[in-house]
């Protein structure tokens, strides 16, 4: 277990040392990953424009507003975990599997399909988490990644139908 030092007890909470600092890996990732997207879609609720500028304003704010709430339960399980959330743009920049947002706005339909992207990639790295919390049987990170891939796989979706023709 971690050991102790003056001022802080061992965590015993039945995953080893090793499986958190695992986990604690992949949930910092996904920590980037969906900060990364919380920014890009705040982004392009603040630049979207054209013939489809009041649903997609709307709906990026709801998205990205989603997503900041997400940030915190994922920094805290990290902490739960024993170990310090990252929280850095550079941290989140060497950590996230997403492009940044292009610094010309794109168009309306663009910014769709950047965000499915992300939306996707963010999903995988939530999936790519679970082997390492069912090894550990950690509960609440399975649980936390559930509800994070439900919501990510669900976006994807309704952003992608606006691409169809």
């Amino acid at each position: 277990m971690a050991k102790s030092t003056k001022n802080t007890p061992s965590i015993n909470i039945g995953i080893s040392d090793k499986d958190r600092a695992a986990i604690v890996g992949g949930l910092s990732k996904l920590l980037a990953d969906t900060y990364t997207l919380y920014l890009t879609t705040h982004n392009f609720h603040w630049n979207v424009s054209g013939p489809m500028f009041n649903s997609l304003h709307a709906m990026f704010m709801a998205q990205y507003t989603e997503l900041w709430n997400a940030v915190d339960p994922i920094a805290e399980r990290i902490r739960s975990l024993g170990h310090p959330a990252p929280g850095s743009y550079a941290q989140f920049g060497q950590l996230t599997s997403l492009k940044d947002a292009p610094i010309t706005p794109p168009k309306a339909l663009e910014m769709v399909a950047i965000l499915v992207e992300g939306h996707e990639a963010v999903a995988r790295t939530a999936r790519s988490i679970f082997a390492l919390a069912d090894k550990a049987s950690d509960e609440p990170t399975a649980d936390l990644l559930t509800q994070r891939l439900t919501v990510h796989e669900q976006t994807a979706w309704m952003l992608r139908v606006l691409l169809e023709e």
